[in-house]
């Protein structure tokens, strides 16, 4: 499936959820290409995994903000490679550094940077350990093990919408709550 094809059915994929993230977070290495940057060199022309140049297109023409959370040990080729491939301008935030605290450094810096709040965003990683912590940053984190591709989006827009789905509820539940005990505290108050 071409480019074009790629990106007509994301934005279809996309169209079809009322509740999107705002700001889409991906890793580098095995998540946007089939390589880890240090093994590469700054001279090579990299490749993308197929669906990515067509899924990062149609979250851009959605209106909906990208960044990038790499440890990379080499940010210098990471961002050549970025250059290479014409994507480099597409991300509001590029967070490459190398960090032992699986990458919630990088996301405190892309929240600094950008505003959104972490339950907002939605995260493509290949590495568990990344995963898990920054799912409980409040994050929609999602596995990938061949890259990102339609199906890794069509799941990361559904667990994004239920998360803010369950959000909801729960800030309903809280409201319904505390009305009921300010509304009965002030009934004590009138006796």
């Amino acid at each position: 499936m071409g480019d074009e094809k790629v990106k007509e059915e994301a934005m279809r994929m996309i169209g079809m959820f009322q509740v999107l993230p705002r700001l889409v977070v991906f890793d580098l290495d095995y998540t946007l290409w089939p390589f880890y940057c240090e093994c590469r060199s700054k001279r090579e022309m990299p490749s993308m995994y197929p669906h990515v140049k067509g899924i990062i297109a149609a979250l851009k023409d959605k209106g909906i903000d990208l960044a990038i959370a790499s440890r990379s040990p080499t940010a210098d080729i990471a961002n050549t490679f970025l250059d290479k491939l014409n994507i480099k301008s597409m991300f509001v935030a590029k967070e490459i550094f190398s960090s032992w605290t699986h990458k919630t450094d990088h996301f405190q810096r892309i929240h600094s940077r950008t505003g959104i709040p972490f339950n907002l965003m939605l995260f493509f990683d290949d590495e568990d350990r990344n995963i898990q912590a920054v799912s409980k940053m409040g994050v929609t984190s999602i596995y990938v093990g061949d890259g990102v591709n339609l199906g890794a989006l069509r799941q990361g827009l559904t667990e994004f919408t239920e998360n803010q789905n369950a959000s909801e509820k729960n800030k309903q539940r809280w409201l319904k709550k505390y009305s009921q005990n300010s509304s009965s505290s002030e009934k004590k108050d009138l006796k």
